[in-house]
């Protein structure tokens, strides 16, 4: 990474300030926005450092994706991602009140907040964890370092480098991952056996509330006892604890996550709901939007590109479209985009471009029936025998090429009932051989039927 100066102009948009902090992979930076005035902090990360550990990037990928996804008053936002040939810049909501763990050893030094406070910050915590919960995301290192606070005492969680993003047809399937801070890990995490990631983030919810209201933790050794101590679910509430804040401990330790109380559950306690004011979902935006993969091939090839960011969709319509004239087949209607999807999958935010070489990704508007649009792609496949995999909206065409083998995919999602977008992008192979098919087959066999491109012997349009 660069040495980044204090005062220096970064992308022409934001002025650098103080170092927040910094870790292993990057740094974080104070910064203003110099057309609006408002501050941020910028994740700064150097990609050379990034591609050495695979692992790792595919965690800031993760981690990205996820931000963009969830939208909650009590969420760190990320405003967008940029990017140079060595650096990631991730320009994310500047939250200055530090973490809750510092606002605890400053404010509730020895006995904790009082039960009102504490009541506050539960609310807003069990509010953006359901909400993430509800996109299938869960955050697996809930803590008091992974929670801000800003100036009006209003939480902002943050981290979620450690987070699952679950598909909605999984969601029951346990996860397997042991991943946390020990204090704060499930006790069936310990297990090895699979878990339930709402309930694991429900019981750092649990820890996170008696450390609120007790001013220490419940678990606090620093040897193997620990891992016994929360198994058994063994720890004391002081003396000021009301009863209905002990019942309510004591049901989000319980160590069998069977019998653990349920975010839903949560929401009902008597002694949560004093006070609770639920935020409307108008406020977190978007709402539920399943992961788009771009391709269902499960080949080698294929598997290898499954890390790459995505724009995420809505849910599919249940309504269908005729395939061909006179013809009984029908085909799924395509996903719909959101006007959050649009905008997202716009360069400022299109997270494609932060490993990806350009020119790997394009996209085309079209007002062609979708049945043609994919026997077009299927057409253009035969032409240089390429096998085409059709999948309701989606082709996944793949071959030998000159340089090994090549995969591109093609997806068809409907922007208005009139208009629908072809994304077309490389999910394996070399690139230049990709540009090639591109701009010797594709482009031209789909000519007419998308808008963007010139008719024989004009200037192409540009369309990533």
């Amino acid at each position: 990474m660069g040495k980044v100066i204090p005062g220096r102009l970064l992308m022409g948009r934001y002025e650098l300030g103080k170092l927040l902090g910094k870790g292993s992979f990057a740094k974080v930076y104070l910064a203003r926005n110099v057309e609006t005035g408002e501050e941020a902090a910028i994740k700064i990360m150097d990609k050379g450092h990034l591609a050495r550990s695979g692992a790792v990037q595919q965690q800031v990928m993760r981690e990205i994706d996820i931000m963009r996804r969830v939208r909650h008053p009590n969420v760190v936002r990320i405003h967008e991602v940029m990017a140079t040939k060595r650096s990631i810049f991730v320009v994310m909501e500047y939250v200055g009140g530090g973490s809750l763990d510092a606002y605890l050893a400053h404010r509730a030094a020895g006995r904790g907040l009082a039960e009102p406070s504490a009541r506050r910050v539960f609310h807003q915590l069990v509010s953006a964890l359901d909400y993430c919960h509800s996109l299938g995301v869960y955050h697996r290192d809930i803590k008091p370092d992974n929670i801000l606070v800003d100036g009006a005492g209003k939480i902002k969680v943050a981290d979620f480098g450690l987070s699952a993003l679950v598909d909605a047809d999984r969601r029951e399937a346990p996860l397997h991952t042991v991943c946390g801070t020990p204090m704060f890990i499930a006790p069936e995490v310990f297990l090895r056996r699979g878990y339930d990631g709402a309930k694991a983030d429900v019981w750092a919810c649990g820890v996170v509330l008696f450390a609120l209201a007790a001013g220490r933790f419940p678990f606090n050794q620093k040897d193997t006892s620990l891992y016994h101590l929360i198994r058994r679910g063994e720890y004391h509430c002081p003396p000021w604890f009301s009863p209905g804040l002990a019942r309510l401990i004591r049901r989000l330790l319980c160590p069998d996550p069977a019998r653990r109380i349920a975010m839903a559950q949560i929401k009902e306690n008597p002694w949560f709901r004093k006070g609770y004011k639920e935020i409307p979902r108008s406020l977190s935006e978007p709402e539920q939007r399943g992961s788009d993969s771009d391709s269902d091939d499960d080949s080698p090839v294929a598997r290898g590109y499954r890390s790459r960011m995505h724009t995420s969709v809505s849910a599919p319509s249940l309504t269908t479209l005729g395939c061909a004239a006179g013809s009984a087949q029908r085909i799924r209607r395509p996903k719909s985009l959101n006007a959050f999807d649009i905008i997202a999958s716009s360069p400022s935010l299109n997270l494609t471009g932060l490993f990806e070489e350009p020119g790997e990704q394009m996209r085309f508007v079209s007002a062609a029936p979708v049945p043609e649009i994919i026997a077009k792609l299927e057409e253009i496949a035969g032409h240089v025998s390429f096998t085409a995999r059709t999948k309701e909206y989606q082709v996944s065409i793949g071959g030998n090429g000159n340089r090994g083998a090549l995969l591109v995919s093609a997806k068809v999602f409907e922007l208005t009932p009139e208009l629908v977008m072809l994304k077309v992008c490389k999910k394996a192979g070399d690139t230049a051989e990709y540009r090639q098919f591109c701009d010797n087959e594709l482009k031209p066999g789909l000519r007419g039927l998308v808008d963007g491109l010139p008719e024989d012997g004009g200037e192409p349009i540009a369309c990533n």
